[in-house]
């Protein structure tokens, strides 16, 4: 596994290797000894799996607040998606920017995310596949989320958004007086 940082402080990728041969594949997902860096005293507690349907269809951008914040690994197991990153934390270097990547099988790249960060993305296949591991349990109580189309934040997602959730459209855009989540 090699670990890329990005211009987001605390927000790195993963590069992983797959192995194939005449019989399929082999990639090897996490490994607690090589990620230890980016986990540090926390540890794995819950694995989420979610399949989107349609390409354009866009989830987030979710983030749960101390002190149930949370570290995310996200993979793609099928498909491609357009994986975003934004930067919350209070006194941040970057705070309010966000960072990118395109997660498929084909790049074996996982995007982690620091406590702090909202997290989002938008399918770029139908049938697009994500893999979630988390340093916290979801608690209803704490899930938090600003607007995709937040305008201080300017993401610019690729493809037109087609389908939305009523959660994720409800979503506030972030308040001028928002200094950060403090983590």
């Amino acid at each position: 596994m090699k670990i890329l940082a990005t211009p987001l402080s605390g927000v790195f990728v993963v590069e992983t290797a797959s192995f194939s041969d005449k019989r399929g594949a082999f990639s090897r997902l996490y490994c607690e000894s090589e990620l230890s860096e980016l986990v540090g005293a926390r540890r794995i507690v819950q694995i989420n799996h979610s399949l989107t349907a349609l390409a354009g269809a866009l989830r987030g951008l979710h983030f749960q607040s101390p002190p149930h914040a949370e570290t995310k690994f996200v993979r793609c197991l099928r498909g491609r998606v357009f994986d975003v990153a934004v930067d919350l934390r209070f006194a941040s270097p970057s705070f309010l920017h966000w960072h990118a990547e395109e997660l498929s099988p084909a790049n074996a790249r996982m995007l982690v995310i620091p406590e702090g960060c909202a997290h989002g993305f938008q399918a770029l296949e139908s049938e697009s596949e994500l893999l979630y591991f988390h340093t916290s349990a979801y608690a209803p109580h704490a899930e938090a989320g600003v607007r995709f189309d937040d305008p201080r934040l300017a993401i610019r997602w690729p493809l037109p958004v087609i389908d939305l959730s009523p959660r994720d459209s409800a979503l506030p855009p972030l308040d001028a007086a928002f200094e950060g989540i403090a983590v």
